[in-house]
């Protein structure tokens, strides 16, 4: 589910409190803490009703696991079920009505120093940092299961009091906002048709990750998933915009090129982890992707790696 799924208008709101957390005055000492909490242990204080609110610097989110109800966002409403992820970004007016009992984490932490180590690691999540979302989540993702390992690091985190206790919080939260936002890229916009084609295309990326190396075509795989080659690339070019090869030799480059720049092992070597023929082979597979001989791409990189 996401934001473009047809809201409807909540309650109007005549005055917006501007909390730190809900309940709690703002209070600038917050700007440096990654606070976890359960949705029970604040909401069932307010008989399940969080009022519509805003926190000037603090960005939360919310891992509805059991029970639901319904989210207000920035004028907004849409319907929350088990097992949906909220973002409220700072100064989004956000609020909640819950059934009795809902659970699942919640994580609020300050927003710009998340986006200062956002922008530098991985800048493509700023876009997902900013905007509001609620998104149902697909418990046939690969994805999704590395939700609550994280979830549970960051809570164990946030209760350590340990030198290094708001670096560690913070890398974690770009791993699970890495995580949302591969979510987020397949969750249904349109409907059923959509979840089935995204599932369709998880299954399709967990095959080539277990047999990538074995060198397997499209026609394998598309065997493998019970529908024609011409599908299995119609399906790639909709949800990824590139075809199915493109996926399978994408997989394939990131492999070797992570070999190249990490390993010790020789370009014959990797060649054959890879699962092609011989050197050369590999050689003109390297050079065709990325424009460069295996051995100038691995000098290249070291490197940049050295001068970082």
């Amino acid at each position: 589910m996401r934001l473009d799924e047809n809201p409807q208008p909540p309650t109007p709101v005549k005055q917006v409190p501007n909390f730190a957390l809900y309940g709690d005055a703002a209070d600038p000492d917050w700007q440096a803490i990654v606070h976890f909490e359960r949705i029970t242990e604040r909401s069932s204080a307010y008989n399940w009703e969080i009022r519509p609110h805003v926190h000037d610097s603090m960005i939360q989110v919310l891992f509805v696991r059991s029970g639901g109800g319904e989210a207000f966002i920035d004028g907004s409403k849409w319907p929350v079920r088990p097992r949906t992820l909220i973002v409220a970004p700072a100064r989004s007016v956000h609020g909640f009505h819950f059934l009795p009992d809902t659970d699942g984490p919640v994580v609020t932490v300050a927003q710009r120093p998340l986006e200062s180590l956002a922008g530098t690691a991985a800048p493509e999540l700023l876009d997902t940092l900013r905007r509001p979302a609620v998104i149902a989540v697909d418990e046939s993702s690969r994805h999704a299961d590395a939700l609550m390992p994280l979830f549970d690091a960051i809570a164990r985190e946030a209760q350590v009091h340990a030198p290094g206790q708001v670096a560690a919080g913070m890398a974690l939260m770009v791993a699970l906002f890495v995580q949302i936002a591969r979510i987020g890229t397949l969750a249904p916009a349109d409907g059923g048709a959509r979840s089935r084609k995204a599932a369709q295309i998880e299954r399709f990326r967990a095959l080539v990750d277990a047999g990538f190396r074995e060198r397997k075509g499209v026609d394998a795989y598309a065997a493998a998933m019970g529908v024609s080659a011409g599908q299995l690339t119609r399906l790639c070019r909709e949800l990824l915009g590139m075809s199915s090869l493109d996926v399978i030799n994408g997989r394939v480059l990131h492999e070797a090129q992570r070999e190249l720049i990490y390993s010790s092992l020789g370009i014959k070597q990797i060649a054959a982890e890879l699962g092609f023929e011989d050197e050369a082979y590999f050689g003109r597979f390297f050079r065709k992707q990325t424009g460069l001989r295996p051995t100038e791409f691995r000098l290249h990189a070291r490197r940049r790696l050295a001068e970082a």
